[in-house]
């Protein structure tokens, strides 16, 4: 399981975690609290992570995750979330579990 301290939004990436703690980890960089994630919402997250060039890959995160292209990720979503799991996995290399 991944480290996650909900009040710091601090996530070890070398960690496996669920997607539940995935998504809550996300929530945790929801600004405004509408259950979508913003490309700077998502940038901020990426960065938290110390993720080089975050900004570029928030863009890439949303264009490949988003369904309905309104330029955010809704986390009630499925489809959505899966695809932003695949892309996490694939491209920023953190481990997800989808058990």
């Amino acid at each position: 399981m991944a480290m996650i301290n909900v009040h710091c939004m601090q996530v070890e990436p070398h960690r496996e975690m669920t997607v539940e703690e995935f998504k809550a980890w996300l929530r945790g960089f929801d600004a405004n609290h509408d259950e979508r994630i913003s490309r700077d919402e998502l940038k901020e997250a990426l960065a938290s992570l110390r993720k080089w060039f975050a900004w570029w890959k928030a863009r890439q995160g949303i264009k490949k995750a988003d369904s309905n292209h309104d330029n955010q990720i809704d986390l009630r979503n499925m489809d959505e979330i899966e695809k932003l799991v695949n892309y996490a996995q694939q491209r920023l290399h953190m481990k997800i579990n989808r058990e």
